[in-house]
């Protein structure tokens, strides 16, 4: 039963990644804790290991077809990385209602900024016929970064429901470009995620390779089949999903417990 309730979360997290550049991660914590009975210690480098292998093969036909902004990707993971081990330290330090109240809440914010994409783009980063202006460009991606990878170190999220509204509707890169860039990103930050928690949790590796597998597989059929699919309705779809185990989490957290 918890292997396949890991090989179907698994599948989950690929397909949102591979059409979407994030956003499936969002349920790998609360499924692991509630689903498959982990402390959310465990929950959260395990959560990191799926994501980082999955975004890692979602990237590459991103890569091989040229959609992905290599300098810009740098910029975030070299503001991320640092932020991820501090968010792992400051994690380590706060007890697990505290932890999962402020995953419902980052949850919710995920929900909200899957609905509001209104198809309006920033500017900063937009290329132009000298190519991108990194003066304005920079100082706008470090910020941003550094909140996603807090966010991946605290609660063991990718962070592509906030790397992609940054990329497009802050700093106005292509949305194809901008989920090539997110899973990049979300490799280095899940890659100093896992680095930063060895020592300090038990890993199940059956479950998590259970989770690695089809999340593999649903990448990179999501990924082949993501152009020809309008993800509007999807996208809204899993944002109510999200809300509604947001509220489950909150409700267990504060009221049941």
């Amino acid at each position: 039963m918890t292997i396949g309730i890991a090989l179907a979360l698994g599948a989950v997290i690929g397909v949102m990644l591979g059409l979407l550049g994030g956003g499936g991660s969002i349920l790998a914590v609360p499924a692991l804790v509630y689903l498959v009975g982990l402390d959310i210690g465990q929950a959260i480098p395990m959560s990191l290991i799926v994501v980082g292998i999955a975004s890692a093969v979602g990237a590459v036909p991103k890569m091989l077809a040229h959609q992905v902004q290599w300098r810009l990707a740098a910029i975030f993971a070299a503001a991320g990385i640092p932020a991820t081990v501090l968010g792992t330290a400051i994690g380590r330090h706060l007890p697990q209602p505290v932890l999962l109240t402020g995953f419902a809440l980052v949850m919710v914010v995920a929900g909200i900024r899957m609905l509001q994409d209104k198809g309006d783009t920033g500017t900063a980063c937009r290329a132009g016929d000298g190519g991108i202006n990194w003066r304005r460009c920079a100082p706008r991606s470090i910020p941003a970064g550094f909140v996603v990878g807090l966010l991946t170190g605290l609660f063991g999220v990718g962070g592509g429901f906030l790397i992609i509204p940054a990329l497009v509707l802050m700093l106005g890169v292509e949305m194809p470009i901008a989920v090539g860039t997110s899973l990049l990103i979300i490799v280095a930050n899940s890659a100093a995620g896992v680095v930063s928690h060895l020592g300090g949790a038990e890993i199940d590796w059956a479950i998590t390779a259970a989770f690695v597998g089809t999340a593999i597989v649903g990448s990179l059929v999501a990924g082949h089949y993501g152009t020809k699919l309008d993800t509007k309705w999807l996208q809204r779809s899993f944002a109510y999903l999200v809300f509604v185990v947001a509220a489950y989490v909150l409700a267990d957290t504060i009221f049941l417990r």
